[in-house]
This record gives structure tokens, sequence and C-alpha cells, in this order.
């Protein structure tokens, strides 16, 4: 079976000689012939629509393909016939998440994935990550103009993000992915206090949004979860990702969404609630942001 560069195992030369059997590109990316076997090793550089772009270690990439029959399990855990990973669906397939892909070429270039694994704390790093850093560094850009109290509270959100980080690299190495994309459309689902099932003027919002969604070329949905700052934090956290989880399983279940085609469905906790405590601020708190994006080229 041939395999790109493992990660700290072998010496970049690895990376190098599988490229030139495989065929480089100009561009520093790997291409497969069609029906070679390939097992990939390293980390998710790029979300696209029905893709994923892994680098090496050699910062080698090649892009691997996401189909119905993917197979996307955890690291098998336990002894003998007892060993078994569990079962993600594909929106767990976030940007810097190490994972190792088995799989064989196809006409385009590409590996058609047939499993891809990796480890359930790497995931969890990965999260936290995503969920500590993307908010301080939109409100940094927000106020551009006043860096001193912005700059204090990201460098604590990304002191704590390294912490929980280590065995994946500094904050300062994350990869955007989606900088190629543009809000098509979006809905906005507001849920009462302590609560994250969908009312039917919710499920019709989502409707709405799965049609549109439908309808177009090429598109990913993201969803971010949120809640209001009453309450103990790491409840809010839990919460927030459960108001995320039921928009994504409405989207896939009642309109056949593919998994795949949702990206980042993160619950950010109370991290983005409002200065304000009034009763209004604290309901529009308590919500799931669910944006269509495009590539800008079919924007």
């Amino acid at each position: 079976m041939m395999s790109m560069t493992r990660i700290g195992n072998r010496k970049a030369i690895g990376g190098v000689v599988l490229a030139l059997a495989c065929g480089l590109l100009l561009t520093g990316g790997v291409v497969v012939s069609p029906g070679v076997k390939a097992e990939i090793n390293g980390r998710i550089n790029k979300r696209d629509v029905d893709t994923i772009t892994i680098r090496d270690a050699s910062d080698m990439e090649v892009v691997v393909l996401l189909t119905n029959d993917t197979t996307i399990k955890s690291n098998k855990k336990g002894l003998g016939l007892f060993r078994r990973g569990k079962n993600f669906d594909a929106t767990s397939l976030m940007r810097g998440l190490i994972v190792t892909v088995e799989g064989t070429g196809n006409t385009d270039g590409q590996v058609a994935a047939n499993e891809i694994r990796f480890n359930e704390a790497d995931l969890k790093d990965v999260m936290t990550v995503h969920s500590r850093v993307q908010p301080v560094e939109e409100e940094t850009k927000r106020l551009s103009g006043k860096v001193d109290e912005t700059g204090k509270v990201a460098n604590g959100a990304k002191d704590s993000a390294d912490a929980a980080h280590q065995r994946i690299d500094s904050v300062n190495d994350r990869i955007t992915g989606l900088d190629d994309f543009v809000v098509a459309h979006s809905a906005t689902i507001y849920f009462p206090l302590n609560q994250y099932t969908l009312s039917a003027s919710d499920k019709k919002m989502l409707d709405e949004l799965a049609t549109k969604a439908s309808a177009m070329k090429g598109y990913v949905i993201e969803v971010a979860g949120f809640a209001d700052s009453s309450g103990n934090a790491d409840k809010n956290l839990e919460l927030s990702q459960r108001r995320a989880d039921a928009v994504v399983q409405y989207l896939a279940v009642a309109h056949s969404i593919p998994p795949r085609r949702i990206v980042t469905p993160i619950g950010y906790g109370d991290m983005r609630s409002q200065d304000s405590k009034t009763p209004e601020a604290q309901r529009l708190d308590r919500r799931v942001d669910a944006k269509i994006l495009v590539n800008r080229g079919q924007a």
C-alpha cells in the first residue's frame, strides 16, 4: 500500500519520493494515479464542498474526496477482539485535525476515501481551539482601532487554547480554509431559556434554507450555536452544542443534506454573548446561526 509521510516518524524526503511516484503539481500538491491505493497521514488543511485537503509533515498536500460510502471513525481502543473505534459524521472533519486516510486514486488525481481515522483527544483539542480563538480573532478585526483591551483578551484566549492544542501546533498556525466562500443565505433560530428543541416555525425557517441550498451548486452550510451568559459556563457550552446539533440533525434527516456539506457545527457557549444583561439581549444570545456558503467564483 502506498503511504504518504507519517507525521513525526519519517523524514521529509519520504513525501518527496511519493510525490514523484504519483505525480507532483507545481503548487506542492500530490496527484494520485487512478486505481492506486494510498494511505495518507497528515493534518486537514482545508475543507471544501466534497473534499478535504491533507498536508503531511513534509508540506505535501493531497485532496481527499468524501463520499456517502466514506467511513469516519476514531482510532481503535481496547485489546484484542474488543478493540473498536467510534463512528463519527463528516462534520467532525475540522481544519487542524490530524487524520489517517485510506482510499484509492480517482481520475481527478484525488484520493477517494474509504476510511478516515483520528484520535478523539485531537478532535477535542481542535474544537477547543476553534471555539475559543475564532471569536477573539473576529472581534479583534472588528475593533481594529482598539487593540489595547482586545489584545489582552486575545492573548489570554490564545494562551488557554495553546495549552489544549499541544499535540497539534500553536494557535498561530491555524488554517482558515473557508476564505474563498461567501454567505449566500442565512437563518437564525432562537431558543427559550435552557431549551434546544426546534419549534414548528424554526423548522419552517430551516426548510427554506435547505431548499435554497439544494438549488445551489457547490454549497456548504456553517452551523454555530450560542447561549446567553446566565448560568454555568460549561453548561452553556453544552447547551449551545446541543442547539447546533439539533439544527444539523434536522437538515440531515428532513432534507437529506449530506453531513459532509455541513462544516464546523460548533457550540460557542456564552463566549459571544452581549455585554447587556437585559432579557431581550439574552434572548438574542440563545440562538443558532446557519449560513449557506458558496465559492466566490460561483456566488
